[in-house]
């Protein structure tokens, strides 16, 4: 499958080439050259790939054997190590990303499955004496078929934290790719079917639109749906889900804030705050979309911003000069371009970033300051290389400023205050603060939304859970 320039579907063990919509094309974000082509599929593809699915979990082995399980792991990183030019080569193409950003997820990936290789065999239940000659047994079995849902964004790291837990735990699975990174998961599959993985444990379809994923959240032998991408989809998975109680894994988006006191060392924060909020060109969902700053240091704050926002190089992925790559499509280029225009109208726009002549999706990153805590500004996830700067005043305002969103899934806070990083650390709505640094994310830790940004939880012992069920035996001496 080197050779590979279409993405088919991977049902069974068996790669599959109907096409409900025919052969559709993908597109290089930096350039505007065909990147890819793929299947679309169907419902009907749904339904077989969940058969295959179903069939390996209750008859092929799999559930039972977590040893096996742990030697197919440990195979699947080695396997992709091996093929990582490939992989990361088409991944540029369709994505845009750079090609160290693709390395980061080359190496989460390859992290995160040697790490539920060994968590496969640490899968512990417990027994308790109830009372005299009565014992109960709880035991820790796997949940079932659990559909991956991935999004474009961070094509190898969402699909591999979503599928190397539930693989540990003894499930079998159906993945469905975005379209635009369709190639890259065909690709991925290929690779992670590695000798001793029964046919059936590995699925995957294609789709354009959103068929193939509602089928897969209304499907009554789906036990369990692990998505990433926006709050909306998310509500409308819940939504398609809520027939069958099936148990559902969300990291949604995130308004991103970096909390920068007078005290921080101001060169160190903004060299991370300016290189995480443009890491994927803004299209990360912990990438930092907002920076708010206390009074005696915001100007300072605001100018370095600028100035290093300013002499950004945009370029393509397979340039390693490139500080920024452009966005996933045009479509999503000029979004960012129009909200520009709206800013303008709200507040000071201190860096505007221009739309780069040619085919490619490119946009420089801006800097935008807004004072209005219920404007879209600071309200909505915008997914783009548009930062958003505030003032505050003492800690309590920090902390409340920060808070005033729906959405709580990342922060950072920089201060050499290690007292008050610890207070405002817990006082934030959170489910991952970072305390002088910003976007580490490790297979070992736990990440997850409170509020609207999801459900449960990625990485770590606890992504597990989304995968387990506990099974309570009990039995009476006769």
């Amino acid at each position: 499958m080197d050779s590979i320039r279409i993405a088919n579907h991977y049902i069974g063990g068996v790669w599959i080439e109907d096409a409900a919509e025919g052969i559709l094309a993908t597109t290089n974000p930096a350039d505007g050259t065909e990147a890819s082509r793929y299947r679309s599929g169907s419902p009907a593809l749904v339904n077989q790939a969940v058969a295959a699915a179903r069939t390996a979990f209750e008859k092929g082995g799999w559930a039972a054997r977590p040893r096996l399980r742990s030697d197919v792991l440990l195979a699947m990183a080695d396997a992709v190590e091996a093929r990582r030019g490939l992989i990361k080569s088409i991944a540029i193409a369709e994505s845009g990303k750079l090609g160290r950003e693709i390395d980061h997820e080359l190496n989460a990936a390859v992290s995160e499955l040697r790490y539920y290789a060994g968590l496969s065999r640490l899968i512990f239940g417990r027994v308790q004496e109830i009372d005299e000659g009565q014992q109960s047994i709880y035991a820790r079995e796997p949940g079932g078929v659990a559909g991956v849902i991935v999004p474009w964004n961070a094509p190898i790291t969402l699909l591999i934290r979503s599928l190397a837990p539930a693989l540990a735990a003894g499930c079998t699975t159906v993945v469905k790719p975005a379209p635009q990174t369709s190639l890259t998961n065909a690709v991925l599959m290929e690779t992670l079917a590695v000798e001793g993985v029964p046919a059936g444990v590995l699925n995957s379809v294609n789709e354009s639109g959103d068929a193939v994923g509602r089928a897969m959240a209304e499907h009554g032998d789906i036990d369990i749906i692990s998505f990433t991408g926006s709050v909306s989809t998310g509500k409308a998975i819940m939504r398609a889900a809520a027939d069958t109680l099936k148990r559902l894994a969300l990291e949604l988006g995130g308004k991103t804030p970096a909390v920068v006191f007078a005290d921080a060392n101001i060169e160190n924060s903004v060299a991370t705050i300016v290189r995480c909020a443009t890491v994927m060109a803004g299209q990360m969902c912990t990438a930092v979309s907002r920076v708010l700053v206390e009074a005696p240091v915001y100007d300072q704050v605001a100018s370095a911003i600028a100035q290093r926002l300013s002499k950004m190089r945009l370029g393509p992925g397979t340039d390693p000069a490139s500080d920024m790559g452009p966005m996933i499509d045009i479509r999503s280029r000029d979004r960012i371009a129009a909200l520009l225009d709206e800013a303008a109208a709200e507040g000071d726009v201190i860096v505007r970033g221009e739309v780069r002549e040619g085919k490619g999706a490119f946009i420089a990153p801006s800097l935008v300051a807004i004072n209005d805590l219920s404007s879209k500004f600071v309200q909505e996830e915008l997914f783009g290389p548009l930062l958003v700067i505030e003032r505050f005043e003492g800690e309590a305002e920090a902390i409340a400023k920060a808070n005033a969103t729906r959405l709580g899934l990342a922060a950072s806070l920089w201060t050499a205050d290690l007292a008050r990083a610890q207070r405002v650390a817990r006082a934030l709505k959170f489910g991952t603060v970072w305390i002088n640094s910003h976007n580490r994310l490790f297979a070992e830790a736990e990440t997850g939304g409170f509020k609207q940004s999801g459900l449960g939880r990625m990485h770590g012992v606890e992504a597990l859970n989304d995968f387990l069920e506990t099974k309570h035996i009990f039995s009476e001496a006769n």
